[in-house]
């Protein structure tokens, strides 16, 4: 009987092993491979059908786990997502995006069978989506005429092995590798997904100028040029356009790396605005400016004098 593929999305490694040893005993699941950021498990994703994945909420690369929740909620065959958290203050939102657990870390033996048994369930009505057709062709055999064993996988190094073949790696906080229990005919088939994963010199697809957000369980993809201005609430944020707001579960952290790019400027501690929709900034009592955009919407925000210097050199006053 198929098992249900397993993806462990965790930037600490001792966590990882942790969970691998957590998940020995459920013979309905397969780790087959792990991840540090969400770039790389979008990678993997393409390549391998997986039906849960085990993510942090906090992931590095400028991607949380709930924004890559985001990502996948559109998909047919979305995976069973656990989220491990240090707390419970964003357990609403996971449970929001589809979340089947949202499991506090560390956790106990007993709370960890309670999630084996979501999956369980889960993996019932799980339809696995169909191999991708380079899949099917079959691979070059490895060097040495076999189709490569657990002794060949020790020496890769793929941005995160260690190259010495350490089965869980530097727990230091150095270089490891993955621990892959494969079957022989999926060996190469996912060396070959995860080199491309985590090949730093190959250039990406662009990335598409759209912001995911979910308003009564749909999901709608912004473009950025129509957002006005992105406000900080609390975990969350509202991301406003000249006639919607959403409540979305992006830190406006977050949203300030990926859309600095496109000429967002971050005016405020709580405030993240698009700039080709101001068309006036003036001066207001108590060192303060009032930014107005395009259309109805009016901000008067506050702006500290750092700020005020960066925002004046980026529009060239």
């Amino acid at each position: 009987m198929a098992k249900l593929k397993t993806l462990l999305l965790h930037p600490d490694p001792l966590i990882r092993r942790d969970l691998r040893k957590h998940l020995e005993g459920a013979n309905f699941l397969q780790v087959l491979g792990e991840a540090v950021t969400a770039f790389e498990a979008m990678e993997l994703l393409e390549a391998i059908p997986y039906g849960a994945i085990f993510l942090s909420l906090e992931l590095p690369g400028g991607v949380s786990g709930l924004e890559l929740a985001q990502m996948l909620a559109g998909r047919k065959h979305k995976p069973a997502l656990v989220f491990l958290a240090a707390g419970e203050g964003q357990a609403y939102a996971a449970f929001e995006l589809g979340a089947t657990d949202y499991l506090l870390w560390p956790a106990g033996e007993d709370r960890i069978q309670k999630t084996l048994g979501k999956l369980s369930e889960f993996k019932a009505r799980f339809r696995e989506v169909p191999m991708p057709d380079k899949w099917a062709e079959a691979a070059p055999p490895m060097p040495g005429g076999g189709m490569g064993g657990m002794d060949d996988m020790d020496g890769l190094d793929g941005g995160h092995g260690d190259p010495h073949g350490d089965p869980h790696g530097d727990m230091d906080g150095g270089q490891h590798t993955v621990s892959l229990p494969l079957e022989d005919d999926e060996q190469d088939h996912f060396l070959s997904a995860l080199k491309q994963a985590w090949d730093t010199n190959r250039s990406r697809p662009p990335e598409i100028e759209k912001l995911a957000v979910s308003q009564d369980g749909r999901m709608y993809l912004v473009p950025y040029n129509q957002i006005v201005f992105v406000e900080a609430y609390e975990d969350y944020s509202y991301v406003h356009t000249a006639s919607q707001k959403y409540l979305t579960s992006y830190r406006v952290k977050n949203l300030e790396e990926r859309l600095a790019p496109h000429r967002f400027f971050r005016v405020h501690r709580k405030y993240l605005v698009n700039l080709d929709m101001v068309t006036e900034i003036a001066s207001l009592p108590g060192s303060n400016f009032m930014l107005r955009t395009a259309g109805r919407t009016r901000i008067e925000l506050p702006i500290s004098r750092r700020r005020i210097a960066s925002l004046k050199q980026v529009l060239g006053f």
